[in-house]
């Protein structure tokens, strides 16, 4: 069976908030001001994958991530995890492209690698969390997809996808290849690479293609979001102040503190 896991690079989501920072021109986050890992979900991807390949005996995966040049660590740390083999179609434009372009840039990656069973991403990116683009990919290749996949297994040719639903547990029988988005799931937590294979891992071959190794026009890929626009992007600024209460005696402060009490009641 061949596996093709798509993963993407963000920014530290779990950052302390005093430490995020806003650029509010280009309505983004800074990159910088915290440190970049994969996207969760894409974890959760991968780690299904990976739980599948073990109960099945035999599958290749392949890791495949359209990003900053520092998206090579997040396939490096994937191959530490064991994936077979990576490639990185590297955006020196729009840190932030539209899913429909990141679906189209991955689909023609998709084709260019070879013929797959499984393609699967996370259910949605850790920063923007549009949630689009596994439905374009299939789209884009002509494969059917089923969301929210927790758990896969491999019978007899046929691949059994678990979801959960409002109502219970959902389970569908999909003959390859096909797109799944694969959501969070105590069953899925990503499992920690040792140190050693860690090391390993930049020994290993990565493949690196430009959007022109893919045919693509790179004006229309650096051209930005193409069907939406963020209006404004910002950290709410609470603003406080703080009276403090005097007197000399307890009773004068409680007696100061209840006039204040007065006041304001009066001004509303």
């Amino acid at each position: 069976m061949n596996i093709l896991v798509c993963l993407k690079q963000i920014l530290d989501p779990e950052i302390p908030a005093r430490d995020f920072r806003v650029d509010t021109a280009r309505r983004e986050a800074e990159r910088g001001s915290a440190n970049l890992v994969t996207s969760i979900f894409c974890e959760n991807a991968l780690e299904t994958a990976l739980q599948l390949r073990e109960r099945a005996g035999s599958a290749k995966i392949t890791l495949l991530s359209y990003g900053q040049p520092s998206s090579e660590d997040s396939l490096r740390k994937a191959l530490a995890m064991k994936a077979d083999a990576a490639a990185l179609i590297v955006n020196d434009g729009n840190a932030n492209p539209d899913p429909l372009t990141v679906a189209r840039v991955l689909a023609a990656a998709i084709r260019k690698l070879g013929t797959f069973d499984l393609i699967m991403v996370g259910r949605e990116a850790g920063d923007w969390g549009a949630g689009q683009t596994g439905g374009l990919i299939a789209e884009e290749l002509g494969m059917p997809c089923v969301s929210f996949v927790d758990r896969i297994e491999s019978e007899g040719g046929q691949l059994r996808l678990k979801r959960q639903t409002d109502t219970g547990w959902e389970v569908l029988e999909a003959e390859p290849p096909i797109v799944v988005t694969v959501t969070n799931d105590e069953h899925n937590l990503p499992r920690i690479p040792k140190v050693r294979d860690v090391m390993m891992s930049y020994r290993q071959p990565l493949t690196k293609w430009t959007l022109d190794d893919l045919g693509i026009e790179a004006n229309e890929a650096r051209a930005g979001n193409t069907y939406y626009q963020v209006a404004e992007l910002f950290i709410p600024q609470k603003e406080t102040r703080c009276k403090f209460v005097t007197g000399d005696t307890l009773d004068q402060k409680v007696e100061s503190f209840a006039k204040r009490i007065v006041e304001v009641t009066s001004a509303l």
